[in-house]
């Protein structure tokens, strides 16, 4: 039988706001005046030019809701129940438009691809009326064995001080991670706790695709 020597692939050429708009099919090609994208895994993929080598690069995710102005925009943390972390990605940065790495509307972390490595940098303000008792429990949640990324995070000021949190996680996807996401929780341990000004920047190490 023939081997064949050459395949011809459709590529639409469209606006760079299409783009930023749309979901590319799996193996579908879109083409803008800089850039062509490959629809991958639920992601808009710049196959060419290669962006920051392999299409590695960053984002930076702020959440604009919970902005602690006062009380009312602090997240309320009550004893011993677990709650997502929240981040409504009000304003994001990337190093490159097509790169993103949160699901906002399931608030959690996804990738591209499975063996993908990707380094997480959470950063938020907190508070508690009493630090001698209270402590946060931070962990990921969405895949076996994901759940020993977790840590027990201590209040160092108490009658409600405000103190900056700043965690820092390292991780690669699996087949499973890949296809649920990851999903930051959080939960308060001893007693109340508020959170607010919360960030993730969230960055891709290395391409296993």
């Amino acid at each position: 039988m023939a081997k064949n020597t050459a395949y011809r692939v459709h590529v639409e050429d469209v606006e760079q706001s299409v783009v930023d708009n749309v979901n590319i099919e799996d193996g579908a090609m879109l083409r803008t005046d800089e850039y062509l994208y490959m629809g991958h895994n639920n992601q808009n993929v710049i196959v060419y030019p290669q962006t920051g080598g392999l299409n590695l690069g960053w984002a930076r995710y702020n959440d604009t809701f919970y902005v602690g102005s006062d009380d009312t925009t602090k997240l309320l943390l009550a004893d011993g129940v677990e709650v997502t972390l929240p981040n409504n990605a009000g304003t994001v940065t990337r190093s490159h438009p097509s790169l993103n790495f949160y699901d906002v509307a399931n608030q959690k972390f996804v990738g591209l691809n499975e063996n993908d490595v990707y380094a997480v940098t959470v950063v938020f303000k907190k508070s508690a009326a009493n630090a001698n008792q209270t402590h946060l429990d931070f962990k990921l949640t969405g895949a076996d064995d994901y759940d020993r990324i977790n840590m027990a995070l201590g209040f160092y000021k108490g009658n409600d001080e405000t103190q900056n949190q700043h965690i820092m996680l390292q991780y690669y996807l699996d087949a499973n991670a890949l296809a649920n996401g990851l999903t930051p929780k959080v939960t308060a341990d001893g007693g109340t706790a508020k959170i607010w000004d919360i960030i993730f920047f969230i960055q891709r190490t290395q391409n296993a695709g």
